[in-house]
């Protein structure tokens, strides 16, 4: 699992805490610590300024209506008298008369991605009769986003040009290693034993499970509603094997495998990211007359790995924005966690740019700063929590290997994938165990999954793992191309969203174990003169 760089809006582990086993938490261990009431409160500006960007997905303001709170839970949960830390809560109250028909928390994945602002956005993208009914929680898991402490270790780490992930260079290698050792290194100063708050050894994911129970017990539920995409459906999977008998309702959209916990998730990742690149080379040959990249999908293959090749050797520089070769894989892979028009037109239309001579058009797709520093936290939160989840292979000789066995079948993501993780072959923190998901007994029987065939972020295979282990309900996307796909406009009758809404809404599960729907077709390139667009109907 790696981060999802598609904005929500365009759009391990060890078993100590909380008194519980190996075994369920349900089968009559008890509770040790006990939250305190949360009370809800106007959230500050910087929340409700970031929370504004998604006023515009639907019809009602969510920043004015958006609420907060703050829950401290242990630090380590094995010791719940102990040091505490604070999360960070958002309610999005539902609109409809009298009482709310539950809460649903809700978790993006990443790992590392603000829950507090995936609240708010998942509400706005609810059908009419859904917000009507439920408030929706988002919550900032421990060291994410506004919860506090929140973890940064090198914000100059993303600073441009870095160097390229090449493809299995020596003297990139030497590069990256330097630079992986250095930011863990970085965040053990900042985080690790012997510092104020040791929270790089209380990451994991069963830490963020056992602070999703503190939460349901916060918010008085008896059992926990949940949404959780990408590796929030590993967080699910993980909380109804620890805590059964406490789930309530459950869906899991873009289901991380359990098997794969952490680094054997890199190779299926790397050949679906492949062949959805594959395949965007195919549009974009669809569209020569458009973009002009080349008019078969093997010429828009050369294209873009020459420019690969060429921005190695020599990064674009001005004006305090660069674009090297790990620039452009980081933007453009967008293309493969998403089958959208704004997506696939905006990266076709930098990668034409580039071949025109407009630099500055292709600057501003593909660029990132080169000083100045940028905010760092869902990167270290990511290395924080699957660094330490599992014990990651220390020989970089078997990481080499592995890589160039790979990257002669799907190049495009590998050595990126590689670098993304190396940091973990140096972290420091004590690692877990995985918590073996579906091992224990009454597991739910009410989980429902969505996932598409080709979400290359979480391969499909994995969605069917995850439904053999709960025996759950999947509503699958054929021929999706798009990772995490509730909420991503499939309004047809019989659509995605139908099922979504009808599990919520009138308590049912489809009538077949599997479902498949028809894929909503490929983007088209907007018109190169669009009409001027109609007023809007809101105020």
């Amino acid at each position: 699992m790696k981060k999802v760089i598609v904005a929500v809006a365009t759009a391990g582990l060890s078993i100590a805490g909380v008194g519980a086993t190996s075994a369920s938490a349900d089968a009559g261990t008890p509770e040790v610590f006990r939250p305190a009431n949360l009370k809800w409160h106007g959230c500050d500006t910087e929340l409700v300024n970031e929370v504004k960007r998604y006023d515009r997905l639907g019809p009602v303001a969510v920043s004015k209506i958006i609420q907060c709170a703050e829950l401290d839970v242990p630090l380590d949960h094995a010791r719940p008298d102990g040091q505490r830390i604070t999360l960070q809560l958002t309610r999005t109250p539902h609109q409809g008369p009298g009482k709310a028909k539950g809460d649903i928390v809700v978790n993006p994945g990443g790992p590392g991605a603000k829950g507090s602002l995936f609240g708010p956005a998942f509400y706005a993208q609810n059908s009419a009769p859904m917000r009507a009914a439920y408030n929706v929680i988002g919550f900032d898991p421990r060291g994410i986003g506004f919860s506090k402490p929140a973890l940064s270790c090198d914000t100059g780490y993303g600073n441009a040009p870095r160097p390229a992930y090449g493809h299995g260079d020596p003297k990139l290698e030497a590069a990256w290693l330097k630079r992986s050792k250095s930011y863990a290194d970085a965040c053990a100063r900042k985080y690790g034993k012997g510092t104020p708050v040791n929270l790089l050894d209380h990451m994991k994911t069963i830490d963020a499970v056992r602070d999703m129970d503190i939460i349901r017990a916060a918010l008085g539920d008896r059992k926990l509603d949940y949404y959780g995409g990408s590796y929030g459906t590993y967080l699910g999977q993980v909380y109804a094997t620890v805590f059964p008998k406490r789930v309530g309702k459950m869906v899991l959209d873009g289901n991380a495998g359990p098997a794969n916990v952490w680094y054997e998730a890199q190779a299926p990742q790397n050949i679906a990211f492949n062949e959805n690149m594959e395949y965007y080379f195919g549009w974009l040959a669809r569209y020569d007359d458009r973009y002009h990249l080349g008019k078969t999908q093997a010429a828009v293959r050369k294209f873009y790995y020459d420019l690969e090749s060429r921005l190695t050797r020599s990064p674009i520089v001005k004006n305090g924005v660069a674009v090297g070769a790990a620039e452009l894989v980081d933007t453009v892979q967008n293309v493969a966690y998403r089958r959208a028009q704004a997506i696939w037109h905006t990266y076709a239309s930098g990668l034409s740019a580039y071949k025109s001579g407009d630099l500055d058009t292709f600057l501003d797709t593909f660029g990132a700063t080169t000083a100045g520093g940028q905010d760092d936290n869902e990167f270290a939160a990511y290395h924080a929590i699957q660094c330490s989840d599992v014990k990651w292979p220390k020989s970089w000789r078997k990481w080499r290997a592995d890589a160039s066995r790979m990257d002669r079948e799907a190049p495009f993501s590998t050595w990126f994938n590689v670098w993304y993780n190396a940091p973990c072959m140096f972290w420091q923190a004590t690692p877990g165990t995985p918590v073996k998901v579906g091992h224990t007994r009454d597991l739910p029987k009410n989980i429902l999954l969505f996932n598409a065939t080709n979400d290359a972020a979480t391969p499909y295979a994995d969605a069917l793992e995850v439904q053999k282990i709960f025996n759950a309900h999947l509503v699958v996307h054929d021929g999706e191309r798009t990772h995490c796909v509730v909420h991503r406009g499939d309004l047809r009758p019989g659509g995605l969203d139908s099922y979504f809404d009808a599990y919520w809404l009138q308590d049912e599960l489809p009538d077949k174990r599997t479902v498949h729907v028809s894929p909503l077709g490929d983007p088209t390139p907007p018109p190169l003169n669009p009409p001027p667009a109609a007023a809007s109907p809101r105020t």
